[in-house]
């Protein structure tokens, strides 16, 4: 890098601001009489939290109705009629398995021979009740990386209470115990992978200075068997401003290869390939395309315009060119896919000779297959896949076949799961699993609808609605929304929703709204940063379309959102408090002042800006803690999180309701002690936060 005087003062200059950010941040902590909240285990905060959730819970927890609820949900939750999903390690099929007796869940293995029987015997590899019994602790299961091609060693992370840090540790597959001796790294957030037995990257807390701003590994070492962790030898360390640092290598036969993704923020990093001398070549392509090497190939999906080798590609363009050839300074790239003004890519998968590519049109879902051959990719269609709601589509073992696994399921079909063959056209699928439904959806109708945002914007919503719904305004309807992070929402199946609203005679609404990413990167793109409220306008022109169908109306209408969603909802109440009759607000970021520099918050900035710069003039318009208004009207609220949640700190939530409580306004409060970012750490934790959402909503929407 450059070492010019205009770079070092550039660089100054952002060190300047950095150390004035951290001022202001401080300054608005000092300011702000609700700061003691932000202590998440303090013993104030959580004499408070349980004050609050005292109160909720006898307000709406102690009914006949809601117990029956709750058990209702949890029966589903529960149900050992589920579909257990399976990945192929080796000769085996593994599934992790929540249910009644086993609330932390086992991890299990099958064969595909018994897999595909109605009750298939399952050999236990971990109980996880019986290893938090043995050791008293509280763990959550957060996966396993096992080594290739024998497949006797895993890397097994395990998470205290549901929170993102996590520890790793070795495991054997045959003897189905921990290894003794083994790689095992202390919690943090960060990782574990293999490169061979005895060789691991390690990214984690090395200690002062070793975490990013974020709060993520930005140091990556080699770490060889037998030695002391603090012994690992450097492979790359990052700025403290990056997002996170990490280190993989590629198993596949024939093309092993070793890689350092340096991520500088969300949809931002940076690709090295890692040579036998532990050399770092960077892959020259976009920071902001996700980038990645198969086998010969190199792939890039664009999330902005590309010009190479004289030609131009659309930003959600699928490219692809041979990584030797890349490598060698060629740039003939071949488009795989390019959007059009309806379509984007959901996905691509690899099986052993094909790529499969998922497509949504106007968020729904098409299928095709292409192969690659000599100087072209032959493409067709896929032959047999589902034709309705949401279609998933996996690769059961790259390396070695084209088998795939096939899921699909909408509103109100319960899933299916097949097993198809790519290029054996002639063979249908060959459905395993089918998982029963767990509410009566046979007086429910889906639908999709269109509606016209305040700058003009056509907006996608789907409507579950039951058939004979009168037209009156009159109908409970509760509407969700994500918009952010480039994350669809599509068509899925859900008992709990199905159970406590739908059979209810509730009609349920999902927002395809900007910052999502129903039409690729532009759609996300949209509603960055100071377009920000465009994702909200886009959302309240659902619910006004909603009402002007005459589906329903302010006082019936309500909204619900988790996480950005809960950032969505959070504005829905303060800038249009108007519109909706209830609102739920979970695990939500919402001091939009003080959210980078709590937790995970940092990683945010290239979403939402950063609120120690100039920025704050726009983040300003979409801070929910700072919107509110004590002497404006609000509809009833509840706010939900999580002690446990390390990523999103439980301050925002606590804060917000501390606030509007003091002015006397409609609020509910419950924090659930475990759970992490997704709310509940087991499923009758789960089912007690669905139940108590639920009866919230119906309470103030069906009056």
């Amino acid at each position: 890098m450059s070492q010019t005087c205009q770079s070092l003062l550039f660089a100054a200059g952002i060190a300047a601001a950095s150390a004035s950010g951290a001022a202001t941040a401080k300054e608005a902590a000092m300011n702000d009489s609700y700061a003691w909240l932000e202590e998440v285990e303090g013993k104030r905060s959580l004499e408070w939290v349980q004050a609050r959730n005292a109160k909720t819970e006898a307000e709406l927890a102690a009914t006949p109705q809601f117990k029956q609820l709750e058990s209702d949900i949890r029966a589903i939750l529960d149900s050992n009629a589920k579909i257990p999903g399976v990945e192929k390690i080796g000769a085996y099929y593994y599934n992790f398995w929540k249910d009644a007796q086993h609330q932390r869940g086992l991890w299990r293995r099958t064969t595909l021979e018994e897999y595909r029987k109605d009750q298939p015997k399952w050999e236990t590899v971990i109980d996880l009740d019986a290893l938090n019994r043995e050791e008293n602790e509280q763990w959550v299961w957060h996966g396993a990386d096992c080594l290739r091609p024998d497949y006797q060693r895993c890397l097994v992370a395990l998470s205290r209470g549901g929170s993102d840090a996590d520890v790793t540790r070795e495991f054997d597959l045959t003897t189905k115990a921990w290894v003794k001796d083994g790689f095992v790294r202390p919690e943090a957030k960060g990782s574990l992978n293999w490169i061979d037995r005895d060789h691991v990257y390690v990214a984690t807390d090395f200690g002062p200075g070793s975490m990013t701003t974020s709060g993520y590994a930005r140091v990556v070492k080699l770490w060889k068997r037998g030695t002391p962790m603090a012994s690992a030898s450097l492979v790359y360390e990052g700025k403290p401003t990056d997002m996170m640092i990490g280190a993989m290598h590629d198993h596949t036969p024939g093309f092993e290869r070793d890689f350092v993704q340096r991520t500088l923020a969300f949809y931002n990093d940076e690709l090295y390939l890692r040579g036998a001398d532990g050399k770092l070549s960077k892959i020259d392509l976009p920071n902001s395309a996700n980038k990645y090497v198969h086998r010969e190939w190199l792939i890039a999906e664009l999330r902005d315009p590309y010009e190479a080798g004289g030609k131009k590609y659309a930003s959600g363009s699928l490219i692809a060119i041979k990584f030797d050839d890349f490598q060698a300074g060629k740039r003939d790239f071949t488009t795989l896919f390019a959007p059009t003004q309806t379509t984007s890519l959901a996905n691509a998968v690899w099986t052993r000779n094909h790529l499969i590519l998922n497509v949504l049109d106007d968020v729904k879902y098409k299928l095709s297959v292409l192969t690659p051959s000599e100087g072209e990719w032959k493409r067709e269609a896929f032959a047999g896949a589902p034709t309705f709601g949401t279609v998933m589509v996996g690769a059961v073992d790259s390396d070695e076949s084209d088998a795939v696994w096939l899921s699909a399921s909408d509103y109100l079909t319960p899933s299916t799961l097949a097993m198809g063959e790519v290029g054996k056209s002639a063979k249908a699928p060959e459905v395993l699993k089918t998982m029963p439904t767990f509410f009566d959806a046979s007086k429910n109708t889906i639908e999709q609808h269109f509606a016209k945002s305040k700058d003009g914007t056509r907006v996608p919503y789907f409507l579950v609605r039951p058939k004979d719904l009168k037209l009156d305004g009159s109908a409970p309807t509760l509407l969700y929304g994500y918009g952010g992070f480039e994350i669809s929402l599509t068509p899925s199946y859900s008992g709990g929703i199905g159970k406590g609203w739908l059979e209810k005679g509730g009609v349920y609404a999902v927002a395809n709204i900007r910052g999502g990413g129903e039409y690729g990167p532009r759609w996300h793109q949209a509603a960055l940063k100071a377009n920000r409220h465009k994702a909200y306008e886009d959302f309240a022109a659902v619910g006004q379309d909603l009402i002007a169908r005459k589906i329903t109306s302010t006082p019936h209408l309500g909204v619900q959102g988790g996480s950005n969603g809960g950032l969505l909802t959070g504005n829905m109440l303060t800038q249009y408090p108007d519109l909706f009759g209830a609102v739920v607000v979970q695990v939500p970021l919402l001091d939009m002042k003080r959210y980078s520099h709590l937790l995970a918050g940092a990683s945010w900035m290239a979403e939402y800006g950063d609120p120690d710069t100039a920025d704050w003039s726009f983040i300003q318009g979409f801070s929910p803690y700072h919107l509110f208004d004590a002497k404006r009207e609000y509809p009833p609220v509840i706010f939900m999180t999580s002690t446990k949640d390390d990523r999103v700190h439980p301050g925002h939530a606590r804060k917000m309701a501390a606030k509007m409580l003091d002015a006397g306004k409609n609020v509910r409060y419950y924090e659930n002690i475990e759970g992490g970012h997704g709310g509940a750490a087991n499923n009758a934790q789960q089912a007690h936060m669905n139940a108590l959402a639920f009866t919230f909503l119906w309470e103030q929407l069906a009056k």
